[in-house]
């Protein structure tokens, strides 16, 4: 059992301050955060955040793909020959998103950092900082930890580009990268002891329920890609509706099927149309192309497999109705993950520890932790959303949960790091 006398606890004013100055990189009108893997605004928020970790007297690294690795040479020095705990998130933001997302796990594992360094607390191995780059998918979902556990092929890099077009090779020079170093970042099983990562929710169990710590179970399997309509571009006033090849109809077709299906799979799997890029784009011109980016996820691998099928089926029977050319733009499956029980044991104990209420929780959402669960024992901490927001201006964590998470982390960390 953990101790509850001697759980280190974390510095409140510093982490809510630096999680309401990242907040502002990429502020928008709407009250939302704009910060796309590698843009300029990244790039401000990136040497931001080394600026803090060095007044700590914390040392960055950033490898070839823009993944920042943060390390206290105090515990470096006292356990150089050890694998060391990771913990960390991402700092990239979706269009318009929230200050939460990301940020929360990033920074609150850089305080973690800083309170073992700063009270030189003894430990067994090093505990390190990690902020993944790209976890929100501009370019791939989960890029950078997908980098450092699977690996990429220096092609497969190549053929990455963002979500507006910009090829990744001409974004990641701005963070210090290359292809060639990113596709050589590969870990070997061993090489990170542990992993732990803090997040919000995302949704509304903890709160409707009122419990303050969720141990996560277990990460959702997620595919997607793009699934392109070609037809024909013709005049919108001369050409007669039964003899056009309209790529928007089968488009529209294809996005009111998908519910029905995904719902014939499982009750526990979503599927979700949010780009649609129509094709001249002109109000007089009958679309002659439509991309349409689809995302499906499901607890199970085989039902996510279903579901990838059922979306494949969906996008050809609508070209077949409406006499167009249908392009499986689809990526591989990104596994789902178990988190370690072990770990889970450990945050459970930590927590009580802090008299803080827990309850076991799957997450429905893709996190850089299901792809650590490849080479290291790995868990995660949920802190409860506010209405179960997320992913938009209107995300929130009260900012005594957001201790409460910090604490449990640092608990964890502190536990992982004496083995």
């Amino acid at each position: 059992m953990v101790d509850a006398h001697t759980l280190l606890t974390v510095n409140e004013d510093r982490l809510v301050s630096d999680l309401e100055e990242l907040g502002r990189f990429g502020r928008n009108e709407q009250g939302g955060v704009d910060r796309e893997s590698f843009s300029q605004t990244d790039q401000e928020a990136r040497r931001w955040l080394i600026s803090r970790c060095q007044e700590a007297g914390l040392e960055v690294r950033t490898d070839s793909i823009g993944n920042m690795v943060i390390s206290s040479p105090v515990l470096e020095a006292a356990a150089p020959d050890k694998a060391p705990v990771w913990s960390g998130s991402h700092i990239d933001a979706v269009p318009n998103g929230g200050i939460f997302d990301g940020p929360l796990g990033s920074l609150a594992a850089v305080e973690c950092l800083r309170r073992l360094h700063e009270t030189q607390t003894p430990l067994a191995r090093p505990v390190q900082a990690v902020v993944f780059s790209d976890e929100e998918g501009s370019y791939a979902s989960l890029l950078g930890s997908t980098a450092l556990t699977h690996g990429f092929t220096t092609e497969q890099l190549s053929d990455l580009s963002s979500r507006y077009g910009q090829p990744l090779a001409e974004a990641l020079p701005a963070a210090g990268g290359d292809l060639a170093g990113a596709a050589e970042l590969k870990l070997a099983p061993g090489s990170v002891h542990a992993s732990v990562e803090l997040h919000i929710e995302q949704g509304p169990v903890l709160e409707e329920t009122g419990t303050q710590i969720g141990v996560v179970t277990a990460i959702v399997t997620m595919g997607g890609g793009t699934v392109r309509f070609t037809g024909k571009a013709d005049h919108a006033g001369t050409t007669p509706l039964d003899r056009r090849q309209d790529a928007s109809l089968a488009a529209a077709q294809f996005i009111l099927a998908l519910p029905q299906k995904v719902r014939a799979i499982s009750p526990d799997a979503v599927a979700t149309t949010g780009i649609i890029r129509v094709e001249p784009s002109s109000a007089n011109v009958v679309p002659e192309s439509v991309e349409i980016v689809v995302d499906f996820r499901d607890p199970s691998r085989e039902k996510a497999e279903q579901l990838k099928t059922a979306v494949l089926e969906a996008a050809q029977a609508a070209a077949d109705e409406h006499s167009v050319r249908f392009t499986d733009g689809l990526k591989p499956l990104v596994d789902g993950a178990v988190m370690d029980s072990g770990i889970r044991q450990v945050i459970a104990e930590v927590a009580a520890g802090h008299l803080f209420s827990t309850m076991d929780i799957p997450s429905g959402a893709g996190h850089d932790s299901q792809n650590m669960a490849a080479i290291a024992p790995t868990g995660m901490i949920f802190v409860p959303s506010t209405g179960g927001h997320s992913h938009s201006p209107a995300e929130h964590t009260p900012w005594p949960d957001v201790i409460r998470g910090a604490n449990t982390l640092l608990g964890t960390l502190t536990a992982l790091a004496k083995e």
